[in-house]
């Protein structure tokens, strides 16, 4: 049999009389947005596959009779290609006259006028009238939730079911066909639909816009100020767009956020859940004294990971000075982690990230309840499932119905058994031939049938995966928040590394909450706090709060200037958006004998040792380029060595979980008090569990309950979802106002369930 060929790695095409170089497999429309050659385009959408619905990018090539479609056509060695000319003008020209056709003349009143891309292409083609008409259709306007969705503004370019299909993974649109009565439809249930407002974002026109939105401003009246996602690990590139509140009222407000779609996504929260900032704050000079006195008798400085990395810094700083210790209940055990990862594997970080997810042809997750969790990273994974049919292996005591579309086998385990669950996994998945003798010995010498039954993992489950993951290449290990506080989280870590060491699998580790990972590089946290305590977003002895609920105000995230190291390890910049009237943590850092003038003036001095570098706030970049490369402040310097690898330890024998289980997770586009404080994401804290567990529990749908977990005491009513399945309840935190930052125990957790009456009593 003869070799297959093989391809070139670049080819060399002609635009415009411009020769360029471009990568094997490139479009035309590609390599000319890589070189700055401009091709007008309605529907080309860069993170997701070309739609060809718009023909706007029609370009000449030579030799080839008839115009071609440069967003789908790959370049080809030798290619003459022109991208303009009065030919392709009068094309385009015609395409917008077709797109005008009967589009309501309402741009003083829409909302996307000033930035909307029908706008901009009648006048680029000169469209001033048109001899022909059509029929109009009767489209009334549809409230989607978030969304509102008006038909006859509808350009029907795809671009939101696109997205919603390939990047979002919820196929919760579609085109309902009927020439000039087509329309978008929504296919599934709005309480199904992750209200990410991506499908809002991407539209060019004014069909699909924000209802909280709508009708309040003019794009160009909007101050665009550039701010990183503080609601979870990803920290997302997002845009705050303020103004003033009122013609009475100059103070300024934030009336939405937008991201720069064509390359970034932002979930629900990051869209949506924006206005938490601090309002009430005043300089009290007495009550700034009060926190000083309280800093120098701290015996512990407890604090949440929703602060920047420069205010880490500080911390740390403090606690060199006077001697108190540091805890963070959200980073520690997720500390212990990383930490013995970098023992086992020498590298500073995991070896995955986001791209690497989405070209994955097999992806296992462990720990982690995807959905709620880590938005991104469910999106990042419905693009694999969506472009590589991706095998999506989700290993999880709990199923999660709203990812059917993207899982293609769940493996339940017990709870409490994950590492005997990374250990079913080594046995499996590691290349004997690659790992060293201990090791193998060491996996030889595992009693795979004592530990599927301790896990309820059965063997024959574990040959569905390995026939799932047969002849596939790109691998990618997710795990999660459920792994940190496991009590033999060390050992986890050190299963998961042989993993990644001697198998083909690249591993990505989800950080808890927003700045888990800065925080966890830049300070050495105590497991838990003793004596007099500063609580910093957390409970303590004195509190300072960025909810403005304790002994001193603190500015929320939005209010803050300074840098997050999201879970790619990227440090990624954040302005301040909303003015703030009170003390800084600046201002008793000072006090306190800490010498700088502005918090920025610490970016530089972000510990070299864990990859931070030493270039000043104002000199990091914050943008995308052309063709989606991220120029968003730098990626941490990874740091790797030669080390033994430590063979795993026995997995201990499974602590027992009985009697009536609670999982602790918020739903999503919730993660913290600062969701529950913003004005579009008001919902109901509940208990929500199946009608197998309200059978277990003898519980009723609508019955109020109290339990403990977590050492706090919950209210709750119970409600039956009947889209989930088994015997363990959800119960959320987001409303526990500062307790929700001050735990740091394992998720699943035995409680006994008191019935106090019913919801409507």
């Amino acid at each position: 049999m003869s070799e297959r060929k093989k391809m070139p790695e670049t080819v060399t095409l002609t635009i415009d009389g411009k020769e360029i170089t471009a990568k094997w497999g490139t479009t035309i429309l590609q390599a000319a947005r890589n070189n700055g050659i401009y091709i007008p385009t309605m529907c080309y959408l860069s993170k997701v596959e070309p739609i060809g619905s718009c023909r706007m990018c029609v370009v000449e090539v030579e030799g080839v009779e008839g115009m071609i479609l440069s967003c789908m056509e790959k370049a080809v060695d030798g290619a003459v290609v022109r991208t303009g000319g009065e030919k392709l003008f009068r094309e385009r020209q015609k395409i917008m006259e077709l797109y005008d056709v009967n589009h309501p003349l309402e741009c003083g009143v829409c909302d996307k006028s000033g930035e909307c891309d029908l706008q901009n292409k009648t006048l680029e083609f000169g469209v001033k009238e048109q001899e022909f008409a059509a029929k109009d259709q009767y489209r009334p306007v549809q409230n989607w939730g978030f969304i509102s969705y008006d038909p006859s503004l509808c350009i029907m370019c795809e671009k939101c079911v696109r997205t919603c299909t390939e990047i979002i993974g919820d196929d919760a649109l579609a085109i309902e066909t009927g020439g000039y009565k087509s329309t978008i439809v929504a296919t599934r249930d709005l309480d199904d639909c992750a209200q990410c407002g991506e499908c809002m974002a991407v539209c060019p026109v004014g069909a699909l816009v924000s209802t909280d939105f709508k009708y309040t401003s003019n794009a160009w009246e909007l101050e665009k100020i550039p701010a990183s996602c503080a609601h979870c690990s990803a920290g997302c590139q997002m845009t705050y767009e303020v103004k003033q509140t009122s013609i009475d009222n100059p103070e300024p407000k934030i009336y939405r956020v937008t991201n720069d779609f064509e390359f970034s996504t932002l979930c629900g929260a990051g869209r949506f859940g924006y206005d938490f900032e601090n309002r009430q704050a005043s300089r009290d000079p007495q009550k700034l004294e009060q926190a000083v006195e309280a800093f120098k008798k701290a015996e512990t400085i407890r604090f949440a990971s929703v602060i920047s990395n420069e205010e880490a810094l500080l911390l740390r700083r403090i606690a060199e000075k006077t001697g108190a210790k540091l805890v963070c209940d959200e980073a520690r055990g997720f500390q212990r982690f990383l930490r013995a990862y970098r023992e086992a594997s020498g590298r500073s970080l995991p070896s995955a990230n986001l791209e690497t997810v989405r070209k994955s042809r097999a992806i296992i997750t462990l720990g982690t309840r995807l959905y709620d969790d880590a938005p991104m990273v469910k999106f990042a994974v419905a693009t694999a499932g969506r472009r590589e049919k991706a095998q999506v292996i989700y290993c999880h005591p709990m199923e999660d119905p709203r990812l059917q579309n993207q899982v293609t086998q769940y493996l339940k385990y017990e709870p409490g058994s994950e590492e005997g669950v990374a250990a079913l996994l080594a046995t499996l998945l590691v290349d004997r031939d690659r790992a060293p003798e201990d090791l193998t010995a060491y996996l030889d010498d595992l009693d795979i049938g004592y530990l599927s039954a301790e896990s309820n993992v059965s063997e024959e489950e574990l040959d569905q995966l390995k026939m799932a993951l047969w002849k596939r290449r790109g691998f990618t290990l997710i795990v999660g928040e459920d792994l940190y506080n496991h009590p033999r989280v060390e050992n986890i870590a050190r299963l998961l590394v042989a993993i990644e060491r001697y198998s083909d699998f690249r591993l990505l580790v989800i950080p808890p909450a927003s700045n888990t990972l800065g925080v966890a590089l830049i300070d050495d946290l105590a497991d838990e706090a003793q004596g007099y305590t500063v609580g910093i977003n957390t409970p303590g002895d004195f509190v300072l709060s960025a909810l403005g609920d304790g002994d001193l105000d603190l500015p929320a995230m939005n209010q803050q200037e300074g840098t997050l190291t999201n879970l790619e390890g990227r440090v990624v910049p954040t302005h301040p958006t909303l003015p703030y009237a009170g003390w800084e943590l600046a201002d008793i850092a000072r006090r306190l004998g800490c010498s700088f003038e502005h918090v920025i003036d610490l970016t530089p001095e972000l510990p070299a040792e864990e990859g931070y570098q030493p270039i000043a706030f104002d000199d990091l970049p914050d943008y995308f380029d052309a063709v989606g490369r991220e120029f968003r402040g730098y990626l941490l310097e990874r740091q790797e060595e030669e080390v033994p690898f430590p063979v795993p330890e026995e997995p201990e024998e499974l602590e027992s979980y009985d009697g009536t289980i609670l999982y602790r997770c918020n739903p999503d586009r919730h993660f913290s008090p600062f969701t529950a404080k913003t004005h579009q994401l008001r919902e109901e804290a509940i208990l929500r569990g199946s009608a197998q567990f309200a059978m277990a529990a003898k519980l009723s749908d609508g019955d109020r309950v109290r339990f403990v977990q977590d050492g706090i005491t919950y209210e709750r009513v119970f409600r039956i979802d009947t889209s989930m399945k088994g015997t363990i309840a959800i119960n959320p935190t987001f409303d526990t106002g500062l307790r929700s930052f001050a735990i740091s125990s394992y998720r699943f957790s035995p409680v006994k369930i008191e019935k106090t009456g019913k919801a409507d009593e």
